[in-house]
């Protein structure tokens, strides 16, 4: 006896994934089209830019994306969509003025940056003379903002390590206050207790790199002992507890354990810290001073700083016969150098980072 099949249900006979669906080029049509209608409009009005066009043109393109995928997609689909292009707008909104920085500085700086610049100092240059580098700004920017980590790092370190290992007592209520206060401290007053320090060592109008180190290290201690904090309680306490079980004691357990296991997130606490440091001014126009000559004792006369010598070749403005700028573009090229060694900064605590990572899997 031969069974008869049943024909297909009308219901389920196709089935489409793509039924109710926006096909995958429609945002960047819709995009494309936003963008034209707006620079067509604004042109009409007189009012064409290409700023003004990017933003009225996303502003238009989201109402646009939202009533369509609304219509077409249903409410839900269409809340997502809205919320996707409100996330990707504040990504670009967010890289502009980061990509016009850069911009900015490279293309006005990168004529004056060569060789040449990178191992000359301003000895002997005056007026508008077509000479002088930052040589001497860049060693002192290197010996002072490392001496200022050799001198936070340790503090910032321990003081995290106990906040976190060894409980709320009131006197870790207490520290942690005075962290958050010293977080909000301008400039300018680290500045003036590191002279007021060392004016009372080595007498008034003293000026010199070690001066410039502990004002900086007042600025890293409270961002090093933040960024160490919350990296430390990012431990589990699995790991501290299976320690304590075979008999480590706390502080081993804290060295081979803890501070292990935590490693890459403080090596990139560290280099905020020294990045949010690096191009101070005010601090370092008062405790370290400026010289033209490069001097590489911390603790022995002025040292010029990379922040310092952009401040001073700007304020010079224009060369005394009023048209040559060499002032500024030294001054452009200054910045640019300071930007390519906070870059390199970050790309050797990136390494460090992934070297001190801990391991997962086998091998």
């Amino acid at each position: 006896m031969t069974s008869v099949e049943s024909p297909p249900s009308p219901s389920l006979a196709r089935v489409s994934l793509t039924a109710g669906k926006l096909p995958r080029y429609a945002p960047i049509a819709m995009f494309a089209a936003s963008v034209a209608v707006t620079a067509g409009l604004l042109a009409a009005a007189g009012s064409f830019g290409i700023p003004l066009t990017v933003v009225l043109g996303t502003v238009l393109y989201a109402v646009a994306l939202l009533i369509t995928s609304r219509i077409v997609e249903g409410g839900r689909a269409s809340k997502d969509r809205f919320a996707t292009t409100l996330m990707y707008s504040a990504f670009v909104l967010a890289l502009i003025p980061l990509i016009s920085l850069l911009w900015t500085v490279v293309s006005a700086g990168i004529g004056r940056f060569d060789l040449y610049f990178l191992t000359y100092t301003m000895r002997g240059v005056f007026g508008g003379m077509d000479a002088g580098g930052a040589y001497h700004a860049i060693i002192g920017t290197l010996e002072i903002t490392a001496f200022a980590t050799v001198i936070s790092v340790p503090i910032g370190l321990l003081t995290a390590i106990y906040l976190v290992e060894y409980g709320p007592t009131r006197l870790g209520r207490t520290i942690t206050f005075f962290v958050d206060v010293m977080t909000g401290i301008p400039s300018i007053v680290a500045g003036l207790f590191a002279y007021a320090l060392f004016a009372l060592i080595f007498g008034p109008g003293v000026r010199m790199g070690a001066a410039g180190s502990v004002a900086l290290a007042v600025l890293m201690i409270p961002v090093v002992v933040r960024a160490s904090e919350e990296m430390l309680k990012l431990v589990p306490n699995e790991l501290r507890e299976a320690a304590y079980a075979l008999g480590v004691p706390k502080w081993l357990t804290i060295m081979k354990v803890v501070l292990r296991t935590a490693a890459a997130g403080l090596v990139t606490g560290v280099t905020l810290a020294i990045a949010r440091v690096i191009g101070e001014t005010a601090p370092l126009l008062i405790t370290a001073g400026f010289a033209n000559s490069a001097n590489y004792d911390l603790f022995d006369g002025r040292m010029m700083t990379l922040p310092v010598y952009v401040f001073r070749q700007y304020s010079q403005g224009l060369a005394p016969n009023g048209i040559t700028t060499i002032n500024y573009d030294r001054a452009w090229a200054a910045a640019l150098t300071l930007i390519i060694i906070v870059m390199l900064l970050n790309l050797i605590a990136r390494l460090i980072s992934r070297f001190f990572a801990p391991k997962t899997g086998r091998r």
